[in-house]
């Protein structure tokens, strides 16, 4: 299959791309000129060097799927309520409407775990239909763009996966991240600060949030017009300490985990898990 990528230069978007290229799809993926250079060790694709409120239908026709993972406000880098809505709303809209008028009949969208917001404190393990009572402009607006692609895919007949990612962990993080900032302290030996870690969270390596979508593009279980909702998590959540200590541990690290040493963050859920391949349509 011949797949458009957006956020390709992120995170999780390079290894998104080496992930399609591993199985065997052309790619095409979007970089904002002056935007993220293109990280060392990426795979051969070709780029289109465009903003993304700029793309016109002829820039991605001829492509069978657009795996959409480029989005504003993603920590640490915050943005504004209004820069969140526009970019990952309305722009993300026109986006969808371009390639669907070239021809492109499944697309693939990256959501948060932060959507579910609220609802987290009501289970063990969040199910994808859980209600979505997100509580900052990131996972709100993600949130609304979801309603907007699950209208959208009814209205124009398209195929719709949406993986709401949980904690994502390694190569490439920005450095601000929990996994980057453990590991620059425990290879300088130096000693690390951090809260009680009694807080579970659903860490989950990004080569393995990659493989899922890189699955999506190629779903026997989409259906046009009914959007399929799912969790990229580990199924094996663990406390922030437990997370920290193996990490430590693997790494050999001579200095001291300052367990205790910060607070909590006002508001911080103590648990975030989610729950694996129950399907919402």
């Amino acid at each position: 299959m011949k797949v458009f990528v957006t956020g390709g230069t992120g995170f999780i978007g390079g290894n998104v791309l080496h992930a399609l290229v591993r199985e065997g799809h052309e790619v095409v993926a979007l970089r904002r000129p002056g935007g993220t250079p293109v990280p060392a060790g990426t795979p051969a694709v070709q780029w289109v060097e465009k903003p993304m409120d700029a793309l016109a239908a002829a820039d991605i026709t001829g492509c069978d799927a657009l795996v959409h993972l480029a989005a504003v406000g993603i920590s640490p880098r915050l943005a504004t309520w209004q820069e969140c809505f526009h970019w990952n709303v309305d722009v993300m809209i026109g986006l969808v409407q371009q390639a669907h008028a070239a021809g492109v009949r499944r697309v693939v969208a990256a959501g948060t775990f932060a959507e579910y917001g609220r609802s987290a404190d009501r289970y063990e393990f969040i199910p994808p239909d859980a209600p979505l009572l997100p509580t900052a402009a990131y996972p709100a607006s993600k949130a609304a763009g979801f309603a907007a692609l699950s209208g959208l895919a009814a209205e124009l007949g398209i195929e719709v996966c949406y993986l709401r990612v949980f904690s994502a962990f390694g190569e490439g993080q920005h450095q601000a991240n929990f996994w980057p900032a453990l590991r620059a302290a425990a290879l300088a030996g130096e000693d690390f600060p951090m809260t009680a870690g009694e807080q579970v969270r659903d860490f989950v390596p990004v080569e393995d949030v990659a493989a899922a979508f890189a699955k999506a593009v190629v779903r026997g279980d989409v259906r046009a017009g009914m959007p399929l909702a799912l969790n990229v998590a580990s199924g094996r959540p663990m406390s922030v300490r437990a997370f920290a200590e193996h990490w430590w541990a693997e790494w050999r690290a001579t200095g001291q985990l300052l367990v205790g040493s910060r607070p909590l963050r006002s508001g911080e859920q103590m648990r975030v898990a989610g729950e694996l391949e129950k399907v919402q349509r």
